[in-house]
């Protein structure tokens, strides 16, 4: 019986083939087609502290939506924003830039002139030229004019908070009927003057979810940016006194309940598997509050320092079959890498202007051997000073002068106490074994010392450093009016 051969010049190019194929699986990366496309729902809370959610560690506070997520997928333990405070941190996540080489620094207030670049791609600007419908339900503070304002950075749609929900003249100490409006804004317009706070957290759940059951068929970019835990803090009539963490665990308890009503929201639609979440924090909880503020955990101080509790965050993501699920993630990440993360698994245009950020997909992913994307981290801080980095295991902190609460506490029932000024010298931390920066360890690695300060050089050299008057030959100007 003849038994027919097939021809080897056949069976290559098909081997070849089936190689290609699985490339993209190979390298973690979803397949083409409607998979290039998954949802991204960005969770970004105020002010909420590393050790704020049951899966950081909280105790008398319950978050089992948020719990849920990091069982599904993976906890980052190491996550980093890149400036202490409000406006810069969301400039970095909205671009991909340290605040620095956009020019946004500090938290802008009602009054500024300067706001996010219409020149610079963001997020939304990003998904949307990919076919995305946009949204932002919270806070934006990016600039308040209209100019600045979301809609004119690639959000199809908009309601929230221009600015922080604290921002009028002594708040600590105004009676309600002393406040001055705080304006509501849906798109461009106001909508209300000093909305019931109460609701705050409420209206942009609702808000989120209907644009969920709205969208359901095409791909989203929803970024819901709760006003809370920011002081003053106001919690709904439902969730007051349902925690043992007083009112600033009612307000941790809301915003789980949210979690959970988008968690809700993306099941009834069955997109779950085709949904990237990320749920983090702007920043650390604002010490100098006190009772109204929250835990930096292990870690030392808070909002407003570039030491560990003021710029490590919680940070949990789920994408079923994509992030892997129980999994925690030690290597260092931060907010500037999400951009270009996203443009890959997305197949997005990137940028053409430089950005800072690089792709993590091999780490969030899980690869085995995958690391940080970057060499270093760098915290600048108080307009455009290079106070801090991290590299590996290391955090190197430059001579300057922190704001700090120093042990002391905080203040009672929304009212502050002051912040201190410490000075801070050539310091060196192994925040892998010592996360709470107690043991200055400079003088026995002359050799680390040596290595990151040449990486700091590099920073200065591109993005400036105004403790030594250095002006960064990659700076951009912010929007201006």
């Amino acid at each position: 019986m003849h038994t027919r051969r097939r021809h080897p010049a056949l069976t290559i190019p098909l081997l070849f083939l089936l190689v290609l194929a699985q490339l993209p699986l190979l390298r973690g990366e979803p397949r083409g087609g409607e998979a290039a496309r998954p949802n991204l729902v960005v969770i970004f809370c105020d002010d909420l502290g590393y050790g704020d959610i049951g899966c950081f560690g909280a105790r008398g506070i319950r978050t089992p939506s948020i719990d849920s997520l990091a069982r599904a997928g993976t906890r980052f333990t190491s996550f980093y924003v890149a400036q202490p405070v409000c406006s810069a941190s969301r400039a970095a996540l909205m671009t991909g830039c340290y605040p620095n080489r956009i020019g946004i620094h500090g938290a802008l207030g009602p009054s500024a002139k300067t706001g996010l670049s219409t020149n610079e791609w963001t997020l939304a600007r990003m998904l949307k030229s990919r076919g995305y419908a946009t949204a932002l339900f919270g806070k934006w503070h990016l600039g308040r004019p209209e100019p600045f304002l979301p809609t004119h950075h690639g959000f199809d749609e908009y309601l929230g908070l221009p600015y922080s929900n604290d921002m009028w003249p002594n708040h600590p100490t105004a009676k309600p009927g002393d406040y001055p409006p705080l304006p509501l804004i849906e798109g461009d317009r106001v909508i209300e003057t000093m909305p019931d706070q109460r609701f705050l957290t409420r209206r942009y759940t609702e808000r989120a979810v209907s644009f969920i059951d709205r969208h359901h068929g095409e791909p989203f970019f929803l970024y819901l940016a709760h006003s809370m835990p920011h002081v003053p803090l106001f919690v709904s009539p439902e969730f007051e006194g349902h925690s043992q963490g007083g009112l600033y665990g009612d307000v941790i308890e809301e915003i789980d309940w949210s979690v959970g009503r988008i968690l809700e929201a993306l099941k009834r639609h069955g997109l779950v598997e085709q949904t990237w979440i990320i749920f983090t924090s702007d920043n650390g909880p604002w010490h100098a509050y006190g009772n109204h503020a929250g835990s930096a955990g292990p870690l030392r101080e808070g909002k407003a320092s570039v030491f560990e509790g003021g710029v490590r965050v919680p940070c949990v993501m789920s994408w079923p079959g994509h992030i892997p699920e129980g999994r925690t993630c030690a290597e260092p990440l931060m907010t500037i890498d999400l951009l270009p993360t996203v443009a890959r698994v997305t197949q997005s245009q990137p940028p053409s202007l430089p950005i800072d950020g690089r792709d993590a997909w091999p780490l969030i992913h899980g690869d085995p051997e995958a690391r940080s994307p970057q060499e270093a981290y760098f915290f600048y801080y108080e307009t455009g000073q290079l106070q801090a980095m991290r590299a590996g295991r290391w955090k190197l902190h430059f001579p300057h002068t922190a704001l700090v609460m120093n042990g002391r506490p905080g203040g009672l029932g929304g009212r502050p106490h002051p912040h201190q000024r410490l000075p801070v010298g050539l310091e060196l931390y192994d925040v892998t074994s010592d996360p709470g920066e107690r043991r200055n360890i400079a003088a026995r690695h002359p050799d680390v010392l040596e290595r990151l300060q040449r990486e700091a050089e590099k920073a200065r050299a591109e993005l400036g450093d105004s403790l030594e008057h250095r002006t960064g030959a990659g700076v951009r100007e912010p929007g201006s009016l």
